[in-house]
């Protein structure tokens, strides 16, 4: 057993784990954000290709909540099974996340293939927008069962305690994303279906590396240098048969992480249909650029959060409660100062974080107030990130799966349909992400705090 989070400082843990996740995390971001960039200076068809992207988001974030859902649902067992000491147990999750992510992908694949053109004009496309979307979504769906496997199976090896073999998955992908765009894209002109190619082809590398990691024993290791990092705990093919007993354990906790995706799914349907009918193709292409500059700024507290659960789980398994409560409050201080530093750029800088994914004049002009309305109260999403990471760490599904919901499908949906119809236009859709952020945010924190947090504080003082 490597690891042992219940030994060091509870700080110093969540940031030997969080830092190298980051990281990973901002190189999976280049997959798609580098894609944006270049089709955002794209001659010609900068404005509109933008926008045929963003019309495929939904679909791709439908693959991340699958994803999601087995992912996040096994790797806070798997954390808590080895702060017990099962190992055997912890290696059947692992197994068990692998065959029902594969099953997943390969439905999602098929479903989506199927009908990509009514469901593209159901999310708002036009018939210029959808020549663009249609050429990304058909090929970008070939990588489906590749990137399911290697972004939901990286978390069993951040859970081990090898964050910078989970860093590497993501890093040789995208290096080579960062490679193949260019070529296909302007070399080859293939627009963005070269853009499509390149992800797809980098996703097949990034899961070769896990599954070679995951599943090479002691005596063959998949790298070839004296003392190089082995995981301890390896998929097996005993443990591929899905237990249904386990899958039920497994799928509760997940729902929080995919009903985050899925919701977010649900917002950019909603978003995109209504920008098309207050704004037209150039404000769903705004959208598509603000969701990019999101990402980006969301990477950071998004991966402290993503990188003490591992850290709480095990401590909470350990019954190490303590340690527990040090992990919650450093991770919720750290997010609410970096989100306000964010918030901080996004009023000073808004020409300048929209001119890295477009040159459009009219782009620009009309993005720059949009994105400020998008990040107001920036800060509160932190609350969000920080509740919803401890509740879900400590396997507090129900509660987990709520905070989820309310957010997105309960406040920020309606919101973005009701306040375009208030006179606010295209401003009430942006509006509608800060309300959500302060009711959704501070709900979710404040509910953690009496109802979890301060049960842990009385557990260590008996």
């Amino acid at each position: 057993m490597t690891n042992d989070f219940s030994k060091g400082k509870v700080w110093r843990n969540i940031i030997s784990q969080s830092i190298p996740l980051m990281l990973a995390q901002l190189v999976q971001l280049l997959y798609n954000v580098v894609d944006r960039i270049y089709i955002g200076h794209l001659p010609g068809a900068d404005s509109l290709a933008l926008t045929g992207i963003g019309l495929a988001f939904p679909l791709t974030t439908l693959i991340a909540a699958f994803t999601n859902l087995f992912s996040t649902g096994g790797t806070p067992l798997f954390s808590i099974a080895r702060g017990a000491k099962e190992e055997t147990r912890a290696e059947k999750i692992l197994g068990n996340v692998f065959s029902l992510l594969l099953l997943s992908s390969l439905i999602i694949l098929l479903f989506c293939y199927l009908l990509s053109r009514p469901i593209l004009y159901l999310f708002g496309a036009s018939d210029a927008s959808y020549i663009y979307a249609d050429a990304y979504l058909k090929i970008y769906l070939l990588g489906t069962s590749f990137s399911m496997l290697s972004t939901g199976l990286n978390g069993f090896i951040n859970a081990q305690g090898f964050p910078k073999i989970g860093m590497m998955t993501t890093l040789i992908g995208a290096l080579l994303n960062l490679i193949l765009d260019p070529l296909f894209i302007f070399y080859f002109r293939m627009g963005v279906s070269g853009a499509a190619l390149a992800t797809v082809l980098s996703q097949i590398v990034s899961c070769i590396w896990v599954l070679r990691f995951l599943t090479k024993k002691a005596d063959n290791p998949p790298i070839r240098r004296s003392h190089a990092p082995q995981a301890g705990l390896l998929i097996r093919k005993q443990n591929l048969k899905i237990d249904l007993k386990l899958m039920r354990e497994i799928i509760p906790l997940g729902m929080s992480g995919f009903i985050m995706q899925a919701t977010n799914c649900l917002v950019q349907v909603v978003c995109n249909a209504t920008l098309k009918i207050y704004g037209g193709d150039l404000y769903v292409g705004i959208m598509t650029v603000i969701n990019s500059v999101r990402e980006i700024l969301s990477l950071p507290v998004g991966g402290l959060t993503s990188g003490s659960q591992p850290v709480l789980g095990y401590n909470y398994g350990a019954k190490q409660y303590d340690r527990v409560c040090q992990g919650i409050r450093f991770t919720s201080i750290i997010g609410i100062l970096y989100t306000m530093a964010a918030w901080l750029v996004v009023i000073c800088s808004p020409h300048l974080l929209l001119s890295v994914f477009t040159t459009d004049a009219a782009m620009l002009d009309a993005g720059t107030g949009a994105l400020r309305l998008y990040f107001f109260g920036f800060f509160f999403m932190s609350f969000q990130f920080s509740g919803q990471a401890a509740f879900t760490a400590l396997g507090y599904s129900k509660q987990a799966v709520f905070f989820s919901l309310l957010r997105k499908a309960v406040i920020v949906a309606p919101l973005t349909v009701f306040l375009p119809t208030l006179g606010f236009g295209v401003d009430g859709v942006f509006l509608a992400e800060p309300i959500s952020n302060a009711i959704g945010g501070l709900a979710c924190f404040i509910t953690m705090y009496f109802t979890l947090y301060r049960k842990l504080k009385k557990c260590r003082n008996r």
